[in-house]
């Protein structure tokens, strides 16, 4: 029975590693086609829109994000033995911490655009906002980064007693310290600044949803049975606002299960479950971002179609 166990743990460990490098590549290269496309187009055009902008550096965000993953979890699975300093640990702490930030920032921020490109209100406050949709993203970001700022401070200060403290009383290696005293106040104070734009990704997600509505209340009233041009604008909005929401929560729901049930973080099947569910995030919303964009998926198309055609070119050229 303990051999089976055995088994099953290490198949389940050896499926959860597959899927975690299988999401880190596919990630690489849904950004990287992303930002190709939108350099390409801006290199074509000499000009960019304020949502190209966006996409743009969400994507060279996100490819750095991944690519550092991969890195470390290369590092992980090659070098698991050698221990953890408290310098590695703060370095890796700061890295986590900004790449992290600007993959969800940047994304909330794209969720206040489409809220206020499509969004129909008459409230004088709603419209100051719309006429100065570029200042309000602006302004969005240097929040962010403010709170950026004190994110990092606040928890190199939590890591810096963690460090005081286990100097003075050195019993263990200090990754098996930091772990036992430390991670747990990092995840919570970390918690505590991603619930800012999580609560502003809920607040546009239900505000699209009541604008869809209204206009929807309204359009009744004239056309029956058939779908204006705003309404689908909303639904598309809707689609791409609720898919970065739930994959956004997922990811909330991981760090919290790992603050909830501690105990669970000394298992390496549970960190790297939590890491596939981390990973998810920045590599999926991406595709559904290039899905939901009509150039990019034209662009996605018509690559295929090129392949397609290489491909039977090549079968072609072998059978003469």
């Amino acid at each position: 029975m303990q051999h089976l166990l055995k088994t099953i743990f290490v198949i389940c460990h050896s499926i959860l590693a597959i899927i975690l490098i299988f999401e880190l590549i596919i990630g690489i290269l849904g950004n990287g086609f992303m930002a190709l496309v939108h350099c390409m187009d801006w290199v074509k055009r000499k000009k960019m829109s304020l949502v190209n902008k966006i996409l743009t550096a969400l994507a060279i965000s996100r490819i750095f994000h991944l690519s550092l993953l991969l890195i470390s979890l290369v590092i992980f699975f090659s070098y698991s033995d050698i221990p953890m300093t408290s310098r590695m640990t703060q370095v890796s702490n700061n890295v986590w911490i900004i790449v992290n930030h600007f993959s969800i920032w940047l994304s909330t921020c794209l969720s206040v655009l489409y809220f206020l490109k499509i969004s129909n209100f008459s409230n004088s406050f709603f419209l100051y906002l719309k006429w100065r949709v570029e200042k309000v993203v602006s302004v969005t970001l240097l929040v962010s980064l403010l709170l950026l700022i004190l994110n990092i401070l606040l928890i190199n200060l939590e890591i810096s007693i963690c460090i005081n403290e286990y100097q003075r009383n050195i019993s263990c290696s200090f990754s098996s310290y930091y772990y036992a005293k430390c991670h747990r106040q990092v995840l919570s104070l970390h918690i505590i600044f991603l619930s800012v734009p999580f609560v502003l990704s809920l607040s546009t997600l239900l505000l699209l949803i009541f604008s869809l509505w209204t206009h929807h209340q309204r359009m009744q009233q004239h056309v029956q049975g058939s779908r204006d041009a705003r309404t689908t604008a909303h639904f598309k909005a809707l689609q791409t606002v609720i898919a970065f929401f739930l994959l956004y929560s997922t990811f909330i729901l991981s760090v919290l299960i790992q603050i909830w049930k501690y105990e669970l973080l000394k298992k390496n099947l549970f960190i790297i479950f939590c890491e596939v569910v981390y990973i998810a995030f920045p590599t999926f919303h991406s595709y559904i971002l290039i899905v939901g964009d009509i150039k990019l998926r034209q662009a996605a198309c018509l690559s295929v179609l090129s392949q397609l055609k290489f491909r039977l070119h090549y079968v072609e050229t072998l059978d003469h």
